[in-house]
């Protein structure tokens, strides 16, 4: 493997993560009211459009990282919404 590839793996490993602790927390709590509904329709709308590309390309760690974090995504924005 060559040296841009761990640097892509870590930049994925990395924004997959950090999305989990956000999860994890509105999962346990169901408290949505301190975040940003804007930016989280935009986070949604920016990994669909990663993933979109990532497939147009067949480009698998573009697809894998940012599928998983378009989901999350999904749910947080989906709490928000929820719960307002």
């Amino acid at each position: 493997m060559q040296l841009p590839a761990y640097f892509g793996i870590a930049a994925a490993t990395c924004s997959v993560a950090a999305f989990v602790p956000q999860a994890h927390k509105i999962f346990k709590t169901r408290e949505t009211k301190d975040l940003s509904l804007p930016m989280w329709i935009l986070q949604v709308i920016g990994f669909a459009l990663w993933v979109t590309y990532g497939v147009t390309s067949r480009n698998w760690p573009i697809i894998v990282p940012n599928s998983i974090c378009w989901l999350l995504s999904c749910f947080i924005l989906g709490m928000k919404i929820k719960k307002g």
